[in-house]
């Protein structure tokens, strides 16, 4: 078997060393870089080759790679490396790797041209002040043969290890059975589905009720498909931390076919729950686990994967027995697992490391989207930036005097935005050119500054640095999918502030790249409905099938009555306080159990409870506070027990409407006092404007778009938490009139037989 790979994948992988430095330096973009690599170029003569193409073999490892540039009158070899502010800075382990690379790239010339010796140089070039530093030393051509041979013989053996671990997977998962005697039904469906389009090398959207084992249903076929179209990497991604661990809990059911099944599953967590020292900072003279981090991450990396589970405790006890940071462990670990799970930002943000693992590497990567449906939201805050200029204020008042002149500017320039602005809050047509180029300016400025004052910098102004460059760098993107808004705060007549945004709305232009790079993307859900939907704002591929999973519930599982004569629109919110009480204390005590009330807002629910309290104090109440921590959530979940009786308050679309698991009698009935729909307000409105200019001419309503699909999927996964398994029964009361609208209907799960219920004047429900 032989292997492939670059110099300077070689060396990173054999060649780091020393600690772990995530200080902020800024260092030059990509633009400069190539800029800087030319003008060192230009200052050479007419005979110095640049981007030399070099390779060579060693065993069975091809290794190649372009050198910066030759000059074979001095028979000189650089590597030419661009920095921002004082060379001494750049650390001693990172000019260790910049020597290994020149040093295979002087070998493979040596080999190629016969020569007995060489000089090499590393050559740094100051982009700021366009200054050379160089180091330059001779060496025999056996010196850096030798050295070649030791790096090669270092990946080889790991390249050996992987390619046979490669095999063994691939052998084990042809060989997969599906771990249950039988399918459920519809999870049968449902797995030839993503069979195909894993085969096929196209997406899917699927539609599934909770209940059929989407996580399993899902997963199983992927591995299946592995051998066959020689995938490299499974990508399981989630909005929130139930989805991974339902993800776990099937892969381990799978994993656990065989006493040490050869499959690597990864569970990356986000830093600040990985972190073991919250209170230091990331470099080796503050935290000890980045102290030589690269001298002890291949023992790490290898104990690691010898375990091949990895969800994040198993990866904390091996970071810690071998004194590495846990979360830059999960990191370098997801170059070798092969399934990762994590959530959806790791794939899909701007900066996302899976995604750019997977250009680096070429990885030919299938992609499990779980609850799908919150991606549009995910992904819409992915790609917004906003800036308040109460916080740019305050950052401005203690900046260094060196960065006035530009920080003043932006001030100039911002409070020209809204001077004649009359609303509290106004759309406009483009971001401001002037206000861009200052604040494009401010950021070059703040980029100098940390630059040459790494350190002792205060918090508001890398905060404000870093929004700015985010802003920056969505205005030069800025299209018919992002709006353009100003916020006025304060005296509208007089001095106010304000906040600028630019509001992503619709992140198919940015999300489809990520769909196309994928061999084959799933995004599954139990609403994913109507399919046009989220194709347009995901940024789908044209034609990608849209499947609806045959339910294995049936209606009689389910008791959907909704209310025709009542209405929770907030004009008539007063009105509603008396019928809904009087509703939920009579079903109480018909059926006294677990329930769920959901409400669209907390001041309407607390409205609710208030009366429902006074009127029915003898019957047991939990409620959903603003900002509980995950304690407090899981207190609340624990009311929820077999024997227990009474009902819990919760706000719609929050920690409560989906993504939790109440089977049997933990949980048998929901009222559902809202259509879930999005407040109607200046945002809103705005958005539902360009929705129908961007969609109307093909079918698609701006009031749907914005309001109605995303409002009744919220419903339909609140009421989801009712029904759980087959042997389920419970009731789910819509207290609305506009549920027996048949607009609203169509969107409601066909399996469900919804009655149409009144209410008689003194709030009694009559079918």
């Amino acid at each position: 078997m032989s292997y492939r790979i670059a110099v300077r994948a070689l060396c990173e992988f054999t060649a780091k060393a020393g600690d772990l430095d995530l200080r902020f330096t800024p260092a030059p973009t990509a633009q400069e870089g190539m800029a800087g690599h030319a003008t060192v170029v230009s200052r050479r003569g007419a005979h110095y080759l640049a981007e030399l193409s070099l390779s060579g073999e060693y065993q069975n490892l091809q290794v190649r790679g372009r050198a910066d540039g030759y000059d074979p009158l001095a028979n000189l070899l650089e590597e030419i490396k661009t920095h921002r502010g004082d060379v001494s800075r750049i650390p001693d382990n990172h000019r260790q790797l910049h020597w290994a690379q020149v040093k295979v790239y002087g070998w493979l010339l040596c080999a190629a041209q016969e020569l007995d010796e060489i000089d090499l140089a590393v050559v740094y070039f100051n982009v700021i002040t366009q200054k050379e530093s160089s180091v330059q030393q001779r060496y025999r051509a056996s010196e850096l043969r030798t050295f070649f041979e030791l790096q090669c013989n270092r990946f080889i053996a790991w390249a050996e290890q992987e390619q046979a671990h490669r095999q063994v997977r691939d052998l084990a998962l042809q060989n997969l059975r599906f771990p249950h005697a039988q399918f459920r039904s519809g999870q049968r469906q449902l797995a030839e589905a993503v069979y195909r389009a894993a085969r096929d090398g196209h997406c899917l959207m699927a539609q599934a009720t909770t209940g059929i084992g989407k996580t399993l249903g899902t997963l199983f076929p992927q591995l299946k498909a592995f051998a066959e179209q020689k995938l490299d990497r499974l990508f399981f991604l989630t909005a929130k931390t139930p989805g991974r661990r339902l993800a776990l809990d099937a892969l381990a059911t799978l994993r656990g076919q065989e006493t040490a099944m050869p499959l690597r599953v990864l569970e990356h967590v986000a830093r600040e729950k990985a972190c073991e020292h919250p209170d230091k900072a990331c470099h080796g003279e503050s935290c000890p686990l980045a102290k030589g981090f690269y001298d002890r991450l291949p023992a790490a990396r290898l104990a690691a994967l010898q375990r091949g589970w990895l969800d994040q405790s198993s990866v904390r006890e091996v970071a810690l027995a071998h004194q590495v940071c846990p979360y830059y462990l999960s990191q370098e670990l997801c170059r070798w697992s092969d399934v990762v799970v994590a959530d959806y930002n790791y794939y899909f943000d701007m900066s996302a490391l899976l995604y750019s693992l997977t250009l680096v590497n070429d990885w030919r990567v299938t992609v499990l989207v779980d609850e799908a449906h919150n991606l549009i939201e995910r992904g819409r805050k992915m790609y917004t930036a906003e800036l308040d200029q109460a916080a740019f204020n305050s950052m401005r008042r203690g900046a260094p005097k060196s960065l006035k002149g530009c920080l003043d500017r932006v001030a100039r320039h911002w409070g020209q935005l809204h001077k004649d602005q009359e609303q509290a809050y106004q759309v406009y047509p483009l971001p401001p050119d002037l206000f861009i180029a200052a604040l494009q300016k401010a950021v070059s400025a703040i980029t100098d500054h940390l630059t040459d004052q790494p350190t002792g910098n205060a918090a508001d102004l890398l905060n404000f640095y870093l929004d700015a460059m985010l802003f920056c760098r969505l205005a030069e993107a800025f299209g018919d999918h992002s709006l353009f808004d100003i916020s006025r705060h304060g005296n509208l007549r007089g001095p106010s502030l304000s906040t600028l945004c630019l509001r992503n709305i619709v992140p198919a232009p940015f999300l489809a790249e990520r769909f196309a790079t994928a061999h084959s993307s799933t995004l599954f859900s139990a609403t994913l409905s109507p399919a046009h939907f989220y194709a347009d704002l995901l940024g789908l591929p044209a034609e990608t099938p849209w499947l609806d999973v045959e339910s294995p519930f049936v209606a009689e599982q389910l008791q959907v009555q909704a209310v025709s004569n009542l209405s929770t629109r907030y004009q008539h919110r007063e009105q509603s306080l008396a019928p809904i009480v009087t509703l939920m204390a009579r079903q109480f005590r018909q059926q006294a159990g677990n329930y769920l009330a959901f409400f669209s807002s907390y001041a309407y629910l607390q409205q609710v409870l208030d009366l429902f309290q006074h009127e029915h104090p003898q019957i047991p109440v939990w409620v959903q506070s603003r900002q509980m921590d995950e304690a407090a959530r899981e207190q609340f979940l624990a009311r929820f027990h077999v024997d227990g009786r009474g009902i819990g308050f919760a706000v719609l679309g929050g920690a409560f409407g989906e993504g939790i698991d109440l089977p049997g009698d933990r949980l048998i009935g929901a009222f559902i006092a809202t259509l879930g729909l999005p407040q109607i307000n200046p945002v809103n409105e705005e958005i539902r404007q360009r929705m129908q200019e961007l969609f109307g001419a093909s079918g698609g309503s701006g009031y749907d778009y914005t309001y109605l699909y995303p409002g009744l999927q919220k419903v339909v996964q609140a009421a989801g938490r009712v029904i759980r398994t087959q042997q389920d029964r419970g009731i789910a009361y819509l207290l609305d009139d506009r549920f027996n609208q048949p607009a609203v209907r169509r969107l409601l799960p066909s399996w469900w037989k919804v009655q149409r219920w009144r209410l008689l004047t003194d709030h009694e429900p009559v079918a």
